[in-house]
């Protein structure tokens, strides 16, 4: 079992820059999307990725070996590239649809499906924290919506269709994280990361128009690159503060991300009002905002808290018997 260095504050540090780049990455992904479909803009994420990966594992010797897959890991694998590609691909899809904040917030969905399958295919325990964290993120979620649930339970708007293929986005991605955590058994991260990103792109190729690139302002040819950086730069922030910190408190941490593009976005509109525009929510559902990223928190902490509340009374217990 792996067991953490103990040197938190570097592994919060690393997490707050892991939360931060995945909060901008919409804003800049939003101005790529004027010109390039979501498809091509995934195809080009996932090969600049995946390419300097394998430069990486080639120059240090040490690319995956095939041969322990098996059957089953060749199964896994090919769920995780359909996951994988799919979530991707949907995510952008509902970012043209939708405002970075809203989007954000929504995709916070995915953890939690992650956390409920896991409670049934790997016989994971959900504690009553984690219960009070799914209650208050649901509450949160219905504050948010406060100015569209009309919209959003009786007509398909954009809006809506938005909403609805995150969701679908979150939903693929579960499938994928359940894959992956059983390929994470055979081969390194950064070998199961290389694999998964160059057979997304192989498979995305045949819709991918790479050409488009080429309409691209420079702005925007620098957000792209940034994007593509972006995936690099924050998976290894992340996968380093998992050997520092515990993955509960990562992953709470990370439950910050979509307040990090609701300042981002108010900033920049700020900044560049000619290029992003302001979130168009009221101050309830800025409030259900934070309510979704506690309740994230709560249930990404709930395991850890009554580990601590137990040794807490264990110790008071040793302490009353002498």
């Amino acid at each position: 079992m792996h067991i953490s260095s103990g040197r938190w504050l570097y592994g919060l540090l690393l997490a707050l820059t892991t939360a931060v780049l995945w909060g901008v990455l919409p804003i800049k992904l939003k101005q790529v999307l004027q010109v390039m479909d979501p498809i091509t803009v995934t195809w080009y994420r996932l090969v600049v990725s995946g390419s300097l990966l394998l430069l990486y594992l080639a120059v240090s010797r040490r690319l995956p070996r095939f041969r322990p897959l098996g059957r089953k890991g060749v199964g896994l694998l090919l769920l995780a590239v359909a996951g994988l590609s799919a979530n991707y691909v949907l995510y952008l899809t509902g970012l043209n649809l939708l405002s970075p904040g809203t989007t954000q917030l929504v995709i916070q969905v995915a953890p939690i499906l992650l956390l409920i399958s896991s409670l049934f295919i790997f016989r994971e325990r959900f504690s009553l924290g984690q219960c009070l964290g799914l209650v208050i993120l649901l509450s949160g979620f219905v504050l948010f919506f406060n100015q569209r649930l009309g919209e959003l339970l009786s007509s398909l708007t954009d809006y809506t269709l938005g909403v609805l293929v995150v969701l679908a986005a979150a939903f693929v991605w579960t499938f994928y994280g359940l894959a992956q955590k059983q390929l994470l058994t055979v081969w390194h991260s950064v070998q199961v990361m290389m694999v998964i990103y160059l057979a997304c792109a192989l498979v995305l190729t045949p819709w991918a128009q790479p050409l488009q690139v080429l309409a691209l302002s420079p702005l925007q040819g620098w957000l792209l690159l940034a994007c593509c950086l972006n995936t690099l730069v924050a998976y290894g922030a992340f996968a380093e503060a998992l050997a520092h910190w515990e993955a509960s408190r990562v992953s709470a941490t990370l439950a910050l991300t979509p307040l990090v593009t609701f300042i981002s976005v108010a900033l920049a509109a700020t900044w560049w009002p000619g290029h992003v525009l302001p979130e168009q929510v009221n101050a309830l559902a800025y409030a259900g905002a934070v309510l979704v990223v506690l309740g994230s928190a709560l249930t990404a902490l709930g395991p850890s808290l009554l580990s601590s509340l137990r040794a807490r009374r264990a110790r008071r217990s040793a302490a009353l018997a002498r």
